[in-house]
């Protein structure tokens, strides 16, 4: 198994340098947990092992596999060492394992079951939002509304703009558990939009859904703006579908 870098990884003594290792060692070894190459019940290289193997120090893999095992991905026993934990343990609304789930071609019913997440969260956070919102929080969803439009979802720009839009109106719903959800779904937009862009299949440019949606909320239509969400979604899921070849 390889590292970030593709080379290995050699461990640097600046400051800094510690947390990218970790880090990077995390999300490798993520990766290679969420796309089957480590499956559930599978026994992690040891410490020692993969330190030597990579030319890393044994604290950095510790401390990658603690940050794995608080995603609830491994777990780590004294006499047994660090096993893949069951799927069912794993904090997948967490946003970086939503990200490791995309690095590679993630299975489509992961995809669906995102989308049933958003269906279920999003039209009735619109139909809030719709009643509490604020006016500033009005000009932010138009602003971040306009920067789709301007950079496109090609880029990163207007996917960053995108997440924005979703991100305000939990925001608006001032539910702060709601709110609380809002690194969850927004993590789900960008990777599920990033997918199709990879893919290079983009059956149709969704800014005329989020307008509908901005226009309800800014009305103050509840009723409306459930149903517009519902309807960006499901058509998001629709497009999705079709990269997967449904």
């Amino acid at each position: 198994m390889s590292t970030s870098g593709g080379n290995g990884v050699t461990e640097k003594t600046s400051a800094g340098a510690a947390p990218r290792i970790h880090t990077s060692i995390a999300r490798d070894l993520g990766v290679a947990i969420v796309s089957g190459q480590y499956q559930p019940g599978a026994v992690l290289p040891g410490e020692i092992e993969f330190s030597a193997q990579l030319k890393v120090s044994r604290s950095a893999y510790r401390e990658a596999v603690r940050m794995l095992a608080a995603k609830g991905l491994v777990e780590s026993r004294t006499k047994t060492g660090t096993r893949v934990s069951e799927r069912s343990r794993w904090n997948m609304l967490d946003p970086e394992v939503l990200a490791w789930a995309f690095v590679n071609e993630p299975p489509e019913p992961f995809v669906r079951s995102l989308f049933e997440m958003r269906l279920i969260v999003e039209p009735a956070a619109a139909a809030l939002a719709a009643v509490r919102r604020t006016e500033p929080q009005l000009a932010r969803m138009r602003a971040a509304l306009e920067g789709m439009g301007r950079h496109g979802l090609g880029t990163a720009e207007g996917r960053r703009a995108d997440q924005e839009f979703h991100s305000l109106i939990l925001l608006a719903t001032g539910n702060e558990p709601l709110a609380a959800l809002s690194s969850t779904i927004t993590a789900a937009v960008r990777w599920t939009t990033a997918f199709k862009y990879r893919k290079n299949a983009v059956p149709r440019d969704p800014l005329d859904d989020h307008g509908a949606v901005f226009a309800a909320i800014a009305a103050g239509d509840a009723a409306q703006a459930r149903e517009t969400m519902t309807a960006l979604v499901s058509m998001a899921l629709e497009d999705t579908s079709t990269v997967l070849g449904d």
